[in-house]
């Protein structure tokens, strides 16, 4: 039944959530086990990884901010660059 599912879904769908899943374990590799294993105590470690998944959500909303801004003035920007 799942793989039935899946077989609806378009292929740009699956590239996004793989693409998703690639930024999510690298955030998890880069910035937050870092981040965690630099403080002893464990209140030091619950706000640095609280802080870190703070960035992470100001990331994403700053990007979906940024990409319904170029989604909404797309032919304006297309103008601008075109010299229209």
């Amino acid at each position: 039944m799942t793989v039935l599912a899946l077989a609806k879904l378009g292929h740009q769908y699956l590239l996004y959530g793989i693409a998703g899943a690639i930024c999510l374990v690298v955030f998890v590799t880069l910035i937050l086990t870092p981040a965690l294993s630099a403080y002893g105590r464990v209140w030091e470690k619950a706000a640095a990884g609280f802080l870190s998944v703070f960035v992470l959500a100001a990331l994403v909303l700053g990007g979906v901010v940024i990409g319904l801004v170029v989604v909404y003035y797309y032919t304006d920007i297309v103008n601008l660059i075109n010299g229209a």
